[in-house]
């Protein structure tokens, strides 16, 4: 993958448009009146100008929206207004989806994510999504992370990597073992290889993405009380435990299985640098309660950074022009972090 002309605080940040009808292009207009004074958060969407302008009317934002041909031309452009290259995008209302904007949602995406596998930007945010009206046209994939595990492979001709979903937040940082399946599945789901390749994974981030020279990452259980020596079911010491040992052996600082009613204030207390959830609410519910609003949603294993906001598309918010750009604004700012950090390990090696 090519890495930005310039250097990572510099390049600029791709932005997905999101669902059209949901709070991704309203909570962008507000957060460039956020960022614009911001050095170093230069970022453009790739999105209907059309669109914006008269979101930005309607809920008098009153933010510029200025068009660029360009990702190059983002950062000299955000200084005056929101940069936006444009994307065919068919008329719709705020709150009210409509299935034909399927096709300009994934080719948003697609467009960010080859910009930054060639170089022309340092990151990609995603703005929300609805997953059941993507589904509705014939979209294969359960959310953005497998989408994007499979757009690098097409992009790249390499095998798919393996997408880590990861929830920072409220203190937290939470990686998945299993991401969108159902909850009756995910003991069928996990292995010990399995949960070895996302702690690799996740290790490897917290080094490069996150500064941790030598992090210390816990594993969390996935019965209660970490299966109680074997009284509450045996995953947790046939697969867990000897992953643990076997990470231990290798030099990494990781404990586990740690029980998942206690590892998470652990985490707070500062023990840990970051957490493996085996499955989704397990790893979603402890982030969403403490900060509902600035979580940021990442996904690790990635030759590049993404982020996006940690909440879904909340038409009736978006209807209402009553949109919350915090969790938007925070994800911004872990991509440019995340991205500078790398490069920096990139330069160390």
């Amino acid at each position: 993958m090519k890495r930005p002309s310039s250097d990572a605080d510099q390049a600029p940040l791709a932005v997905t448009q999101g669902d059209p009808a949901g709070v991704g292009p309203l909570a962008s207009l507000q957060v460039w009146q956020t960022l614009k004074s911001e050095p170093g958060h230069a970022f453009y969407l790739r999105g209907s100008p059309e669109l914006l302008h008269r979101y930005s009317r309607l809920f008098s934002i009153n933010t510029p929206v200025i068009e660029i041909a360009e990702p190059l031309e983002a950062a000299k452009a955000f200084v005056s207004g929101l940069p936006v290259i444009p994307l065919e995008t068919p008329h719709i209302e705020p709150g009210k989806p409509i299935v034909e904007a399927a096709p300009s949602i994934l080719t948003s995406i697609e467009l960010c994510v080859d910009d930054v596998v060639n170089g022309k930007a340092s990151a990609v945010v995603t703005n929300p999504i609805a997953k059941s009206l993507l589904k509705s046209s014939g979209f294969p994939h359960p959310g953005h992370t497998e989408y994007l595990s499979e757009l690098l492979s097409r992009f790249t001709g390499r095998e798919p990597p393996l997408p880590v979903m990861m929830l920072i937040g409220g203190g937290l940082r939470v990686a998945l073992a299993t991401i969108h399946i159902p909850l009756m599945r995910v003991g069928d789901v996990l292995s010990s290889d399995l949960i070895r390749t996302v702690s690799d994974i996740v290790l490897s981030s917290l080094k490069t993405d996150f500064g941790c020279e030598t992090p210390r990452l816990a594993l969390c259980g996935l019965n209660p009380h970490a299966g109680e020596d074997g009284m509450l079911g045996s995953e947790d010491r046939d697969m867990i435990e000897p992953v643990v040992a076997a990470l231990k052996a290798s030099g990494e600082t990781v404990y586990g299985p740690r029980p998942g009613d206690t590892v998470f204030h652990e985490m707070l207390e500062g023990r840990y640098d970051g957490v493996i959830a085996m499955y989704h609410d397990q790893g979603l519910i402890p982030v969403k309660t403490l900060d509902i609003w600035g979580g940021v949603n990442a996904t690790l294993g990635l030759p590049f950074i993404r982020t996006s906001p940690d909440h879904g598309t909340a038409y009736d918010a978006a209807a209402a022009g009553t949109v919350n750009p915090n969790s938007l604004i925070a994800a911004i700012k872990q991509a440019r972090l995340m991205s500078a950090n790398r490069q920096k390990a990139e330069q160390n090696v």
